[in-house]
């Protein structure tokens, strides 16, 4: 199970919040690393989304010392992006979206569908209503993907 997962942007702030709308959450200071944020979702999991500035690195400490961290440039697109069950509903998510003029669209997965939507049009969530989220862990359940790899392997 993920439990968080960290994501840039160029306004960490405000992502963080929006995202803590989605979740019903809130926000705070990720005090880590300044200029970052952290989403709450608030559930029995402790799920949470740290936002940090576009360009923050993390890099390995020496010996002993933890995660370290640096800022870069480079390009606003990443290729890291979180599918994240929230409890909101389609249009709630789409009104959010078109709030920010951020990009949200339903797309099909093959086997189920999710909603992509664009953290400032490009950072990606696939976001799972919980009729979504249905779907996803129907699909991807331990006894489904069993079936599935047998097959393959057969």
């Amino acid at each position: 199970m993920i439990h968080h997962i960290s994501l840039p942007a160029q306004n960490p702030l405000h992502v963080a919040e929006v995202i803590a709308e989605l979740f019903q959450g809130y926000c705070a200071p990720f005090p880590s690393h300044p200029g970052s944020f952290v989403a709450f979702a608030g559930d029995e999991y402790g799920t949470l989304v740290e936002v940090y500035p576009l360009g923050t690195e993390m890099i390995p400490g020496e010996d002993a010392k933890p995660i370290q961290y640096q800022q870069n440039t480079f390009s606003q697109f990443i290729a890291t992006h979180a599918a994240i069950s929230i409890p909101l509903d389609q249009s709630q998510i789409e009104s959010i979206a078109q709030r920010e003029q951020w990009r949200c669209v339903r797309c099909s997965r093959g086997y189920f569908d999710v909603l992509e939507f664009w953290l400032e049009n490009t950072v990606l969530l696939e976001l799972a209503t919980p009729e979504l989220a249905q779907q996803y862990t129907a699909v991807l359940s331990a006894e489904n993907l069993a079936k599935h790899f047998a097959q393959e392997n057969s």
